[in-house]
């Protein structure tokens, strides 16, 4: 799996607006479906919210991966957005989430799930990489720097 199969620069948003991690998580979701990628928004919403009910996405050194199997998408999608002054996210680390990413995967699918998840997991433990995300000025900077994800 190549990360730049599933991410590309129109699934970026350089700034996020949202005011908290619910706003953060719809202005994801929006964007995703915008992209003709969601099929049932309110399913894929509920399936995301239930998800973070159950064990926060936020997790160490600036980075949340809200995600979800949904009935709400055909398809793996993500989309990535940077909020520049952080939100409140559960973290483990309990530090702001600046780095977000949104993982959406059919409910009758887990391999491509997982395989994300891991790849962004992975990726993005590597300080550099984390970095180079946090100080990009435009989303194709940032597809660029995904492009090196393996």
């Amino acid at each position: 799996m190549k990360f730049s199969d599933f991410i590309q620069e129109e699934n970026i948003l350089r700034n996020l607006s949202g005011k908290n991690k619910l706003e953060v998580i719809e202005e994801l979701l929006n964007h995703m479906h915008k992209l003709g990628v969601v099929s049932n928004y309110e399913t894929a919403l509920n399936d995301i919210l239930v998800r973070e009910k159950h064990l926060s996405t936020g997790l160490e050194n600036g980075i949340a991966i809200p995600h979800a199997k949904t009935e709400g998408v055909e398809k793996l999608s993500i989309v990535f957005g940077i909020k520049n002054a952080g939100i409140d996210f559960d973290s483990l680390d309990a530090k702001p989430a600046k780095l977000i990413f949104l993982v959406l995967s059919p409910k009758n699918t887990s391999g491509p799930h997982i395989q994300a998840l891991a790849l962004i997991s992975r990726n993005l433990s590597i300080s550099k990489n984390r970095d180079s995300l946090n100080s990009a000025n435009s989303a194709n900077e940032i597809a660029n720097i995904f492009s090196s994800f393996s």
